[in-house]
């Protein structure tokens, strides 16, 4: 099964991007304010077109030239970063200061960029200093430093959603390349202390998760937390078979933002409990591909990159089902290949295509059958 992983790992990509574009038809057309009842289907269709060519330019790179342009990368990305609080040129859309707009290029999320480039500086560095990565520098405070420099920028953006899960991503990197436990463990818990603080004195996210403890409170159901209670109450009109494709009825302004963060509940009211699941399986088969790549990588380099490249797709994505189905409190992730939004798609592709690359170059040696017993002639040499 682990020689089939980047075909597995394609199919169930191409299934996700397939069912993102038929929601968006049901969706998008019901979103306010547009003149064009198809902008976000066929913006995202030409998205996929652009992620599609990036897969295929990232999985023919040479390995050299990523190794070689990933300082620049993560430089690059840090300034991109840096940009989103730069007046002028971020967008501050709903209290976050999440995209930059860069003339000729559009408007942009830094971030989901990001997220690929810290992989694969980590991956560089651990490849490097192999033999060191039990040390307390080289093995984890250097490659922390590496890692906290975006992912605060991130944080700082009120991200929060996208922190923690590149946090955790982290984490799975530093804990697979053998840092040791006595090192992560007290800085994990040191991490969540003070998510913890900063969540309660937050008032939004407090609130939130005030909701979200509380779904069955009118106030709530009207406030905070309407976006997880009428998910919820999409997810029970589906039942097992669905309402139908576009017989939906959630989607028409109770469910705020159908068409990105809280796109799979819709297809839970519209094609029903099967369907969901089928999301489900699709994010399970997309981790047993990408950890099936890493168990097959001869180089620590490409190991890391599959490892984590495959953290940063199912992550998100158990996050966002997670909020969806009020498992976890309301945060802003998308379901990556479904939900819309051009830089998380084009991104995401891109790490597909990165992750089938180094797929491709593996070189499996056959095994040799042993001799068949009595053909086998044996000489005496005098």
């Amino acid at each position: 099964m682990l020689k089939h992983s980047s075909t597995i790992l394609i199919i169930a990509v191409a299934i996700l991007c397939g069912l993102g574009l038929v929601m968006l038809a049901s969706t998008g057309f019901w979103v306010r304010g547009l003149e064009n009842p198809y902008h976000f289907l066929t913006r995202q269709s030409i998205m996929v077109g652009i992620g599609i060519i990036a897969a295929v330019f990232m999985a023919k790179m040479p390995l050299g030239w990523i190794r070689s342009l990933t300082p620049a990368a993560y430089l690059l990305s840090c300034i991109a970063l840096a940009l989103c609080f730069v007046p002028g040129i971020n967008v501050e859309l709903y209290g976050s200061k999440r995209w930059i707009e860069i003339p000729g290029i559009g408007q942009f999320q830094p971030s989901e960029g990001a997220k690929v480039v810290v992989v694969v500086v980590l991956a560089l560095w651990f490849s490097r200093w192999q033999t060191e990565v039990k040390t307390f520098w080289r093995g984890f405070i250097i490659p922390g430093l590496i890692a906290v420099i975006p992912i605060g920028l991130i944080a700082a953006e009120t991200d929060v959603g996208t922190a923690l899960s590149l946090g955790v991503t982290v984490a799975a990197i530093m804990f697979c390349v053998g840092t040791r436990i006595i090192y992560m463990v007290p800085t994990a818990l040191s991490a969540i202390a003070f998510a913890g603080w900063f969540l309660y004195n937050n008032a939004n996210r407090w609130a939130r998760i005030e909701a979200w403890l509380d779904l069955e409170n009118p106030i709530h159901q009207l406030d905070r937390g309407m976006q997880q209670w009428r998910a919820l109450l999409a997810l029970g009109n589906g039942g097992p078979w669905g309402v139908g494709l576009g017989n939906g009825v959630e989607k028409f302004g109770t469910l705020t933002f159908a068409h990105i963060d809280f796109i799979f509940p819709v297809i839970g009211e519209e094609l029903g409990l099967l369907a969901t699941l089928g999301v489900v399986l699709c994010y399970v088969l997309i981790a047993i591909g990408g950890i099936g790549i890493a168990l097959q990588a001869k180089q620590v380099f490409e190991r890391c990159i599959a490892l984590g490249l495959t953290c940063v797709i199912v992550v998100p994505a158990m996050v966002n089902i997670g909020v969806t189905t009020a498992v976890l409190p309301n945060d802003g992730l998308p379901l990556p290949f479904v939900s819309y939004g051009g830089t998380s798609l084009i991104f995401s592709l891109a790490a597909v295509g990165l992750l089938v690359g180094i797929h491709r170059r593996m070189q499996l040696v056959p095994s040799q059958a042993y001799p068949i017993g009595g053909k086998v002639k044996f000489a005496v040499r005098l």
